[in-house]
């Protein structure tokens, strides 16, 4: 966390007790909104932003040993990769290969079926688990792998070193690129945590709020080394010194703050040009016109010029299309990334277990609608397994999920 947030902290708590008592004259008034502060909600929240400032100091311990090309356990996690996706592959194999008669593929026999405690159907049963187990091993250390080295690779130091401009100094130049193109890459990043799963289940938390205040600002990611952006860094390629990338991150984040709050409604022509309370609380409506609009950090251009924008027209209604109903910061962070290890165990090929991590949320999403409807028309008149089997392996994702 650079200094500047550092710093900010302090009026940070000021900020939101400012808020809290506009907004308890407000109500007193008999007004109340999705704005007002719920102190279970806040609480949570200020958890989180805590989480956020303590993992960047401890992911280097724990991420560094396992890097590709860096880390001395680092094959261990590639190896065992490698060998999960081999099993994974071998299974899928035989289920496709003994699949006859079995038209929804998933084993589930009448009570009475002569062939339930057959060793063939043993042996799916078997194959099914290696399946499921070894999917969520294939995903996970796939992952962990790619962003531990993509994450090394963009360090800033080492696009310094690299750039192919010469050093831009410390001028009015240099600033303006900084803050600039800081920007622009946060609009590019910010769209694709909306349209990848991967990326949404490290920003869904910060959409998870119900309420819009202050507090919600602080609601921040804690899994960001999962995470692949377009990098910042990149900036230093262009002669931005690795300081000004640093301080340039800390003046957005800090204007970011401002914005999620209820209390302002307009600011006239800064409209045309900024991001603003208005535009941000489009941002985080769930509401069908305003899902995925406005992914500006200082600015609202980009929005503008690549067709994102949707100006506010009625009160949002905050949170997410699917409320998780929970103030458990812990639940709040990994409930996305628990979601996805349960689609991809519940899934039987390689196309469905990249899609239900890669593709956008909302295909997943309309594919467990889909799946919902088939196996209720399936299980129409039909009993459960007999030994629950057709549970067993799920168990991987279930203690993720609590």
């Amino acid at each position: 966390m650079a200094r500047l947030e550092l710093f900010a902290i302090p009026a940070y708590y000021a900020t939101m007790g400012i808020e809290y008592a506009h907004h308890r004259r407000r109500a007193e008034r008999g007004i109340t909104t999705d704005g007002d502060y719920e102190r279970c909600d806040t609480l949570t929240s200020l958890t989180m932003g805590g989480l956020s400032l303590v993992v960047p100091l401890v992911a280097p311990r724990i991420v560094d040993p396992i890097t590709p090309g860096k880390g001395r356990y680092a094959r261990y996690l590639l190896g065992g990769t490698v060998g999960a996706i081999a099993a994974t592959s071998i299974a899928d194999a035989y289920l496709r290969r003994t699949a006859d008669g079995d038209p929804d593929g998933r084993d589930r026999h009448r009570v009475g079926d002569s062939d339930h405690g057959s060793p063939r159907a043993r042996r799916r049963r078997i194959a099914r688990r290696v399946a499921r187990v070894g999917g969520v091993a294939s995903i996970s250390g796939s992952v962990v792998a790619a962003t531990a080295w993509w994450n090394d690779r963009i360090r800033p130091q080492r696009m310094w070193r690299s750039r192919v401009v010469p050093d831009l100094g410390s001028g009015v130049v240099a600033w303006t690129v900084a803050i600039l193109g800081w920007d622009l890459l946060y609009y590019v990043n910010h769209r694709l945590w909306h349209s990848t799963r991967f990326m949404w289940a490290n920003h869904v938390m910060h959409h998870s709020s119900e309420h819009y205040n202050l507090s919600t600002a602080l609601r921040q990611a804690a899994t960001d080394p999962l995470l692949i952006t377009v990098p910042y860094s990149g900036l230093s390629l262009l002669g931005v010194r690795p300081e000004l990338v640093a301080t340039s991150r800390s003046i957005n984040l800090l204007y970011q703050y401002w914005v999620h709050t209820d209390a302002i409604r307009t600011l006239g022509v800064l409209e045309e040009f900024a991001n603003t309370p208005s535009h941000h609380r489009v941002h985080h409506g769930s509401d069908t016109r305003y899902i995925d609009r406005n992914h500006g950090g200082m600015l609202i251009v980009f929005d503008r010029l690549f067709g994102t924008f949707t100006r506010e027209d009625g009160t949002p209604t905050y949170g997410l299309t699917k409320n998780i109903d929970t103030f458990n910061p812990l639940r709040v962070v990994t409930h996305e990334y628990a979601d996805i290890l349960r689609d991809v165990a519940g899934s039987d090929n390689w196309r469905d277990r990249l899609s239900f991590t890669f593709r956008g949320p909302g295909w997943a999403y309309a594919r467990h609608r889909a799946e919902a409807e088939r196996m209720t028309d399936l299980d129409v008149g039909r009993p459960d397994p007999v030994d629950g089997s057709d549970d067993v392996g799920f168990a991987v994702v279930e203690t993720v999920a609590g």
